[in-house]
């Protein structure tokens, strides 16, 4: 199965057996200069409803558009409640995690997370094989919370999503804070991963992706 990262905290995530899943796409323009996502998909999860994570008229097809956890396309996609911000979602709102398994991979999608997650949360995920975190601060959690996250997770692997780069001027950090000190860490000169079940890394890499647009 395949992953590949379109921009922001947007992935294309592919089965073996060719369903195609989009989180949270994107409104391109302004501060967020990724360009517009023209992917067809079947499922589109999205964590919250904010422009740059709600944008489901981007996405070619007819894909099932989730907001919570639901059974779609015969992936059960559980939705975990978290907030958008420290403070129970006074500031931001509400934000839903969804973790799926797709041929034999378990993915688990933050989205914009505020706030490290307590221990009912960790259990409620449960085990991950593919952990995308944010890690640019200021609207999300920063780069000391997500590394928290991530050791309490202990996933097989971490992709950095929603930080500041060449075509985000967000007003947030950088991957690099996410990486100092950090061991494992594959900064790979693509957009797309392929994964198969049993093949996963004993211990966490960290690989941080090229976006695609």
């Amino acid at each position: 199965m395949k992953v590949k990262w379109l921009g922001h905290s947007s992935f294309l995530i592919t089965s073996d057996d060719g369903v195609r899943i989009i989180t949270d796409p994107y409104t391109s323009g302004g501060d967020l200069g990724y360009t517009a996502i023209t992917e067809h998909a079947d499922v589109v999860t999205l964590s919250h409803d904010h422009f740059d994570h709600n944008n489901v008229s981007s996405v070619q097809g007819n894909p099932q558009v989730l907001k919570e956890g639901k059974v779609a396309k015969g992936i059960e996609f559980r939705g975990i409640h978290s907030y958008h911000d420290e403070n129970c979602g006074m500031q931001r709102g509400t934000n839903t995690i969804f973790c799926f398994q797709v041929s034999g991979i378990r993915f688990c999608h933050l989205g914009d997370l505020g706030h490290v997650l307590d221990d009912g949360q960790v259990i409620e995920i449960g085990e991950v094989d593919v952990l995308f975190v944010p890690v640019g601060g200021y609207f999300t959690i920063d780069a000391e919370a997500a590394t928290s996250i991530c050791r309490k997770l202990k996933p097989g692997v971490v992709i950095p999503m929603h930080y500041k780069n060449n075509r985000c001027s967000f007003p947030i950090a950088s991957v690099e804070d996410f990486l100092t000190a950090k061991d494992d860490v594959h900064r790979v000169n693509t957009s797309e991963l392929e994964f198969k079940a049993g093949e996963m890394p004993q211990s966490t890499q960290i690989i941080v992706l090229e976006p695609a647009l």
